[in-house]
């Protein structure tokens, strides 16, 4: 270094006595230059009488790479005995002109160098003595203009960040000391934004103070880094981020490999965030990686991370409490290893109509899983509701595979019976997880089961297998047919397939079935008036959108055999609504202020709903010359025929109407 400032004095004596003997231009060819920031050769030196200096390097290499015929040119320039200076300087580097002006001041005696370099209205500063101490002050510097500078030499960092339209200004300071071999850098950012085009990254008023200290040991840099978001928030898809969150970090730079010995970020709603990791540089990946949370307390963070990470589509409708504990381990972009423990867990999800939802707690327990080998898992369930359904205590125990899972027997104790899951399985494929279980619902009390759903009181007991349930991310599918004791008879449903159960756009879709149900236990329990008898139904093609009929083809129909048929007073005003005006002939409406009760011989209702409307039919193979249709055929001792006459009804309008004389119990009219 010390030659290189003789050379250079050297020259100012040869531009000194030019000045004095009138030559118009000196040029200096000087084979290498060598400096611990940078090495140059080739290096050629034009000075013009008006003072313009061109300085070129057929190469140099500094900010870890080669760079081709760099280039500084001065537009007033001077050189002497005392130093150099250059004012007004461009620098272009692999044909490009960096878009920054600055000037360079060089003192031979002192064997340093100065240069303030202006970006828009920032000002960058720095110093290089002969020892090869560097430091580098910047005050109010743009983002914006930085990353256009700092294209050279970021690859196509900037590219990417220019289409964030980011902006900031920063302050701070960078020190290099040689003797210590230490690097140090204080930053702070203000004033920051960005915005993605389709507005899934964005962030307003942010303000950051970082603090690194590396020191080289060797061939090895050892390092430590404290961050802290000071102030703003930012939206990344799907979490929205609030300022708060520091982090203290260290390690080590080595042979290519960044090691992350110790990393702890405090954060709103965790106790203790704690990291350890390795990234390979070139190719850039993670190598391995060992994080963990203690004391996550649900309540706070659930719905800031948890929720929109878990579930994005349903932040609002999540429910958390309690605590928990996780750790997770990844090596070369791969999860190892999980680990949750829960500490009085409470999870909900709202129902999508405002209901109750489901919801399970308190949790107290938990397990890992691992990619290598099998493991355990137990958690002790306090309880749970769906709707208003409350289920009692019970555990759950699982061996966990990497690829599957199996689940010990559970009992959850509901209404005086149980849900009993057995055979409950999770296998991995297709990039997702699948389960599979066999469902019982042991004798259930219909009388507190239907107070629990809001459902008119019924009396008996509901029991029900589902032998093979099928469930995969949004989608629970049957196989088989579930089959319901109820009034007496059964129910049985096919081809059952529920998308987005949870969901706001969920879908039901299946064929039933029902066989010898009682009209007695039926008619009693809906206020319908009294019908003895048993009736038959079928429900094919039924679709539910949002858990309400959009399409069906349903028939309901006398079941075979010998029993009691009669029909009341109230339930034969009831039906003849479905029929509409004229259901009932003039010479048959006499009769019903004079009895009771009417025999009857069968009956049958056949509505097919397409598009909100109801296509209406009675009793199967009966036709009328008057276009009507029979729903009830008359039978013994006094009987009377109710023949309907609207064939298409609004669906909406039908089932209000209806609703209104169960809750009323008025005479219905549909015109």
């Amino acid at each position: 270094m010390r030659g290189t400032w003789g050379w250079l004095a050297l020259l100012a004596c040869v531009l000194w006595a030019g000045g004095v003997w009138g030559v118009q231009r000196i040029a200096l060819e000087i084979g290498e230059i060598r400096h611990p920031v940078a090495t140059m050769g080739g290096l050629q030196l034009r000075f013009e009488a008006d003072g313009t200096l061109l300085l070129r390097a057929r190469s140099a290499r500094f900010a870890g790479r080669e760079w081709s015929a760099p280039t500084l040119r001065c537009a007033s320039a001077r050189l002497d005995v005392q130093g150099f200076r250059c004012d007004e300087g461009r620098l272009q580097l692999d044909g490009k002109v960096l878009p920054l002006r600055f000037a360079v001041e060089a003192a031979f005696e002192r064997g340093d160098v100065r240069v303030v370099a202006r970006l828009g209205d920032g000002l960058i500063e720095a110093a290089l003595d002969r020892t090869g101490a560097t430091s580098v002050l910047f005050s109010g510097v743009e983002l914006d203009a930085l990353l256009a500078v700092a294209a050279p030499f970021a690859g196509a960092l900037p590219v990417q960040l220019k289409g964030l339209n980011p902006v900031a200004k920063l302050n701070g300071a960078v020190a290099w000391d040689p003797a210590r071999r230490r690097l140090t850098l204080n930053a702070q950012l203000e004033e920051g934004g960005f915005a993605s085009a389709d507005g899934l990254l964005a962030a307003e008023a942010l303000a950051f103070a970082v603090h690194l200290d590396a020191t080289e040991q060797g061939s090895a840099w050892s390092w430590s880094v404290g961050a802290r978001w000071v102030a703003g928030a930012a939206y990344v898809h799907p979490l929205y981020l609030e300022s708060g969150p520091a982090l203290e970090a260290r390690g080590t730079l080595h042979a290519g490999r960044l090691r992350v010995h110790e990393a702890v970020l405090a954060v709103d709603g965790v106790e203790r965030v704690r990291a350890e990791s390795a990234f390979v540089l070139d190719p850039p990946g993670l190598e391995r990686l060992e994080f963990s949370l203690q004391g996550i307390d649900l309540d706070r963070a659930g719905k800031r991370w948890l929720a929109p990470l878990l579930f994005p589509a349903q932040v609002d409708r999540l429910r958390f409490s309690g605590r928990a504990d996780v750790r997770l381990e990844m090596r070369a972009g791969v999860v190892e290893g999980l680990t949750l423990q829960l500490d009085e867990a409470v999870l909900g999800l709202r129902g999508a109509a405002g209901g109750e939802g489901v919801g399970l707690g308190p949790l107290v327990g938990g397990g890992s899983w691992s990619r290598t080998q099998p493991t355990e898992m137990r958690v002790a369930v306090g309880g749970g509701y769906w709707e208003k359904l409350a289920l009692g205590a019970f555990s759950i125990e699982a061996h966990l595979a990497p690829e599957h899972a199996s689940f010990a027997r559970m009992e959850i104790p509901l209404l005086g019976g149980a849900l009993v899951i057995d055979e409950f399985g999770l296998k991995r494929g297709g990039g997702h997880w699948e389960g599979r279980a066999s469902v019982v619902i042991e004798p259930v009390s219909m009388r507190a089961l239907t107070a629990a759903l809001d459902l008119p009181e019924m009396s008996g007991v509901l029991s029900a297998s589902l032998p093979g349930v099928r469930a995969n991310p949004g989608e629970i599918a049957l196989d088989g047919a579930l089959v319901v004791s109820v009034f007496d008879g059964y129910l049985q449903a096919t081809g059952l397939r529920l998308l987005e159960p949870f969901g706001v756009a969920s879908h039901l879709s299946a064929d039933i079935e029902a066989r010898h149900l009682d009209l007695h236990q039926l008619t009693e329990t809906f206020s319908f008036g009294n019908i003895t008898g048993f009736v038959d139904a079928d429900v094919r093609g039924l679709e539910l959108a949002r858990w309400r009929p959009v399409a069906f083809d349903a028939r309901i129909a006398s079941s075979p055999g010998e029993y009691r048929r009669r029909i009341s007073q109230r339930a034969v005003e009831n039906i003849s609504a479905l029929g509409g005006a004229g259901a009932l002939a003039a010479l048959q409406r006499g009769l019903i202020g004079f009895f009771d009760s009417f025999g009857y011989r069968e009956l049958g209702l056949r509505c097919v709903l397409r598009d909100g409307v109801c296509a209406m039919d009675g009793v199967e193979g009966v036709q009328r010359s008057d276009g009507g249709f029979v729903i009830v055929r008359g039978g013994g001792v006094p009987a009377l025929d109710v023949i309907g006459y609207n064939r298409r009804v609004d669906w909406n309008e039908l089932v209000d109407r209806l609703q209104r004389v169960i809750d009323e119990n008025v005479s219905p009219e549909l015109h």
